[in-house]
């Protein structure tokens, strides 16, 4: 299918639907999501307590690069989502490598979006060589130049999740949505995706992420398609029409949500009675005392990646970083800290026992789609502007 992006159209439209297309899971939250199109991603960054804005204007980012750029010879610079997230990677992964390797290192606050590459595309200026970052914009970053197509001879590719090491970057956290219930609040315990549609059951309201994106998925696996065909089903009219039947059966049953933290909200004050929610916001509700519990069936996970910086001041040192970060005991510390799961096979056996019930890993990641494959991203650069018109009228309908 032929995919918009700016070769097709002007760049700053396309970038921007592009852009909106391509968020897949963010999961994470905080880098989990907003509901106009990722899965996973601004409700994530507002759980790793970011204190900068998801936007600014290209000028600015152009501005500040050439600012940095004005600076001779500096450290290895890091760029991550900065608050709380990136307290966390400075104690478990910056700090160690710096004094492991026996350098000095700089960090920078990676702000979302393409903007900030797109500036240094325009200007020649390489602020980082290294950032944490999502696979919508890893892609386009990847096609464009961006990032160094990585040389696996130096990183060990097989020690990651098959779909994790891609050609120019590494998975550092997996995230995803599932289904989350409140134990107090149901008589029998929900165990499968397709329980969320069972209303004679469990009758009462359901929660669900307001827009196209991730409800089409969770309806054609709740309507019988494997996760592994979902979107070879949705990429057909029929396939599409079969998906919003679905949705269709609990429509009058949902209401949607358009910020992560409304579902555990909405499951403790028994105003839904199961939802749609993030791994975080769930393990994270848990952990505060609170009786909600997650069900791994049929869900939708995602995973953000390290990327080096193609022309970057430090690119070899940046090779170590990427190879320390992703050691499987260090991945497996980092849950500690953020309920995001290991991207090595490894790291995910060395969680400890009480945290894997809550991570997007292994076993819990049987029955789930992985949003962002490259089916996933394809399906939506070129269906979300078509999806979404359908989905505001359907949505009116009484």
């Amino acid at each position: 299918m032929k995919r918009w992006f700016p070769y097709f159209k002007p760049r700053a439209v396309a970038a921007a639907r592009e852009l909106e297309a391509r968020r897949a899971l963010s999961a994470p939250e905080g880098r989990n999501t907003t509901t106009t199109g990722a899965i996973h991603n601004d409700d994530r960054r507002k759980q790793m307590k970011r204190s900068f804005p998801y936007f600014k204007p290209l000028a600015v980012a152009a501005a500040t690069l050439m600012l940095c750029g004005a600076a001779h010879a500096r450290d290895l610079t890091i760029a991550s989502w900065g608050g709380a997230y990136q307290d966390a990677q400075r104690t478990v992964i910056f700090t160690p490598f710096a004094e492991a390797e026996g350098v000095k290192f700089l960090e920078d606050t990676y702000l979302g979006g393409y903007a900030q590459f797109q500036a240094m595309l325009d200007t020649g200026l390489i602020p980082w060589d290294v950032v944490q970052l999502e696979t919508a914009e890893l892609t386009r970053g990847c096609e464009e130049g961006v990032f160094v197509s990585l040389d696996y001879s130096k990183i060990d590719k097989s020690k990651f999740v098959p779909g994790f090491a891609t050609e120019c970057g590494v998975g550092t956290v997996t995230f995803s949505v599932l289904i989350g219930y409140n134990t107090e609040k149901v008589t029998t315990e929900p165990t499968k995706l397709t329980d969320f549609w069972d209303t004679n059951r469990w009758p009462g309201k359901r929660g669900m992420r307001k827009g196209p994106k991730l409800n089409l998925e969770l309806a054609l696996m709740a309507d019988g398609v494997a996760p592994k065909d979902v979107y070879k089903v949705l990429n057909t009219p029929a396939g599409v029409d079969r998906a919003f039947a679905k949705l269709d059966q609990i429509k009058p049953h949902v209401q949607w949500w358009e910020s992560g933290a409304q579902a555990p909200d909405w499951l403790m004050a028994g105003d839904v009675e199961l939802s749609i929610a993030y791994n975080g916001r769930i393990d994270t509700a848990k952990k505060e005392g609170l009786p909600l519990e997650m069900i791994w069936d049929g869900t939708v996970y995602g995973a953000d990646r390290w990327a080096i910086l193609k022309g970057g001041e430090h690119v070899d040192v940046a090779y170590k970083f990427v190879k320390f970060a992703t050691d499987p005991q260090r991945q497996a510390d980092f849950t500690k800290f953020f309920p995001y799961g290991p991207t090595t096979v490894e790291g995910q056996k060395l969680v400890p026992s009480d945290r894997t019930g809550s991570l997007p890993i292994g076993a819990n990641l049987a029955t789930g789609l992985q949003s962002d494959s490259p089916e996933g991203l394809d399906f939506w650069v070129d269906f979300l502007e078509e999806l979404t018109e359908r989905w505001n009228t359907w949505a009116a309908q009484n």
